[in-house]
């Protein structure tokens, strides 16, 4: 039976080392919050610590700071004894469990914040009840996408064309994507923002071929939200056939038959008529009195009849 290799001491500690920061980094992320308001609503940031009952605010120090740096305001001994001017008339603090209220939110609220809590034992003695991190993430919706379509070129085989897709007034920055006739498309996007904290305008293009009717599906995403809009795509059929003349042997063929018809008409209207008289007039008795005799006229007929004694 074989036996593995004992590790040396150096490399045990320095996987236990490795472990445990891997399992902080794991609860860290784990512990983080995240709170979604959008634009000019109310919201609460929660803290990490609530005050007993028998304790009162008089024997807490909270400090609540967005970025590590500013401080959103502060509390000491039961008293404000900070607020960041920004935050004038939109924030409040719950005196028991130390939330924090913000309201209208704006875009610049977007980001993190941090709540620590100290307990005062004395005014000169206190520690740390908790430190927590809390981010918010601020929506702003977008406008409704709107979708129009300018001809390039035209043949009677396809249309080309560039689609454009356009939002405008949101925030934070977006995402757009599409289906052409239910098939994912992948547009070339553009944003335009004062700056990372401002309200954002996308557009997205594409260059189309378009070879029939086609039904193209425009979506702005942010935040989870999502805006869509859909236009059907006609392709034009404006072509113009030109007109191809008839060939020579098509024209002689044609006059010639023109010209036999009304030779044929001409004949008929000359001949027919004395050889119809002609038979209505020929005798049947030579015997009868009476000689029947035609005049020329085409249309009619005159007989004469005439008396005779033997």
């Amino acid at each position: 039976m074989a036996c593995l290799p004992v590790a040396p001491p150096a490399l045990r500690r320095w996987l236990r080392h490795g472990l445990f920061v891997l399992l902080c980094l794991s609860l860290g992320y784990a512990l983080e919050k995240k709170v979604k308001s959008k634009l000019g609503e109310k919201v609460g940031l929660p803290c990490c610590h609530e005050i007993p009952i028998s304790e009162s605010l008089h024997n807490y120090r909270v400090y609540w700071q967005k970025n590590t740096t500013e401080v959103v305001l502060a509390y000491a001994e039961g008293k404000e004894i900070s607020k960041h001017k920004r935050y004038e008339n939109r924030t409040e603090m719950d005196s028991r469990n130390f939330t924090l209220w913000i309201s209208p939110v704006e875009i610049l609220d977007n980001g993190p914040y941090q709540c620590v809590v100290q307990h005062l034992r004395s005014s000169r003695n206190s520690f740390v009840v908790c430190d927590e991190t809390v981010t918010l993430f601020v929506t702003a919706d977008f406008s409704k996408p709107d979708i129009t379509a300018n001809v390039s070129a035209n043949s009677c085989e396809s249309t080309e064309m560039v689609v454009s897709c356009s939002s405008h007034g949101g925030f934070p920055k977006p995402k757009i994507s599409g289906t052409l006739n239910n098939v994912s498309v992948v547009w070339n996007v553009s944003w335009v923002s004062e700056s990372s904290l401002s309200p954002y305008n996308v557009t997205g293009k594409l260059q189309l071929n378009v070879t029939k009717d086609v039904s193209i599906t425009c979506s702005v995403e942010y935040n989870g939200f999502a805006k869509s809009t859909s236009l059907l795509l006609k392709k034009k059929n404006d072509c113009v056939f030109p007109t191809v003349p008839p060939s020579y042997n098509v024209i002689t063929a044609s006059s010639i038959i023109i010209i036999i018809f009304l030779l044929a008409i001409t004949l008929a209207a000359r001949y027919l008529p004395r050889h119809v008289c002609s038979h209505r007039c020929k005798p049947q008795d030579s015997a009868e009195e009476g000689v029947k005799e035609c005049t020329k006229p085409p249309l009619s007929c005159k007989v004469t009849s005439e008396t005779s004694s033997v």
